[in-house]
C-alpha cells in the first residue's frame, strides 16, 4: 500500500537563523540548552547581544532584588559581577587577561603569550582592575545599576561585531576564526539594531546610546594596538567595553 498523506514523516525545516541563535546561546552562556533546534555556529556573533540582553536583565533582576531587600549597593555589586561571569562562562574575562599578557610581551611575542594557558601578573592585574573598576562604577550608580546592566549586557556583545568586521584574524588556525570567515558584517549587525531599537523605548534613550562610543573606541582601538584581532581579543573588547560603559554611565549619575 502507498503511503498515503496522514502517515508521511513531517519534514521539520528549521530557519538557519534559529539553529544560529541556539548555538549563540550555548556558545555565549552556561544557561540549558534548547531541546530543539540542533545548534548551528557559524554565524552565532549576530546574536551575541541577544545573549548578553538576557545575560544583562538576569544580573539586573538580581541587583533590583538584592535592593529590595535591604541590601547595600556595596554589598549587592559584587553579587552580580559573579553572576554576570558564571552566567557567560568566564570565556571573555579569560580573554581579558591573555590579552594583557600579548600586548605585555610586546609585538614580537604577543601571539605566542596570549596563547600560553599560563596567566602572567600582567593579566591578573588586569583582570583585578576590570573587577575593581565595575565595582565602583556599580556601587556609585546605585538605584539606576539594574537599568545599567542591561545596557552595558547589550552594547559589550555588539562591540565585537565592529572588531570582526573591521580587522583581520590574526591566528592561521584560531578557534574564534569561524566568526570572520562566515561573518556577513551588514546583516549581522541587523538582530542587535533590532533589540536597540526596542530597548530605546523600554529604557533612557540617553543612558543607552552611551555605550555606542565606547563599543566603537574599544573595538577599534585594541584592533590597531594587535594589528588585528584573536578570539582573546574579542572576549576583551566585551569586557572592557562593559567595564568603560559602566564607569561613563556611573560619572555621568
Amino acid at each position: 500500500m502507498r503511503p498515503g498523506p496522514c502517515n508521511r514523516p513531517i519534514a521539520r525545516s528549521v530557519s538557519p537563523w534559529l539553529s544560529d541563535l541556539a548555538g549563540a546561546w550555548i556558545f555565549y552562556s552556561v544557561l540549558p540548552a534548547w531541546p530543539w533546534p540542533s545548534p548551528r555556529f557559524q554565524r552565532i556573533a549576530r546574536f551575541a547581544s541577544w545573549i548578553g540582553l538576557v545575560i544583562g536583565a538576569i544580573q539586573a533582576l538580581l541587583c533590583w532584588g538584592l535592593l529590595r531587600l535591604g541590601w547595600t549597593m556595596s554589598a549587592a555589586a559584587p553579587m552580580v559581577i559573579a553572576l554576570g561571569i558564571w552566567l557567560s562562562g568566564g570565556l571573555h574575562h579569560d580573554g581579558v587577561m591573555d590579552t594583557a599578557d600579548g600586548l605585555a610581551a610586546g609585538p614580537e611575542r604577543c601571539l605566542e603569550a596570549m596563547e600560553d594557558s599560563r596567566v602572567g601578573a600582567s593579566g591578573v592585574l588586569a583582570l583585578v582592575m576590570v573587577l575593581m573598576l565595575q565595582l565602583g562604577a556599580l556601587v556609585q550608580l546605585g538605584s539606576a545599576a539594574p537599568a545599567a546592566l542591561v545596557t552595558v549586557g547589550v552594547w559589550s556583545r555588539v562591540a565585537p561585531l565592529w572588531a570582526m568586521a573591521r580587522f583581520p584574524y590574526l591566528r592561521r588556525d584560531g578557534t574564534a576564526g569561524f566568526h570572520r570567515r562566515h561573518g556577513r558584517p551588514r546583516w549581522d549587525a541587523l538582530p542587535s539594531g533590532v533589540v536597540l531599537l526596542v530597548l530605546c523605548i523600554v529604557l533612557n534613550p540617553v543612558m543607552l546610546l552611551a555605550g555606542a562610543p565606547v563599543a566603537l573606541v574599544v573595538a577599534e582601538g585594541l584592533g590597531r594596538r594587535l594589528g588585528g584581532h584573536t578570539g582573546d581579543s574579542y572576549g576583551a573588547v566585551l569586557v572592557l567595553t562593559e567595564t568603560f560603559t559602566l564607569v561613563l554611565l556611573a560619572l555621568t549619575r
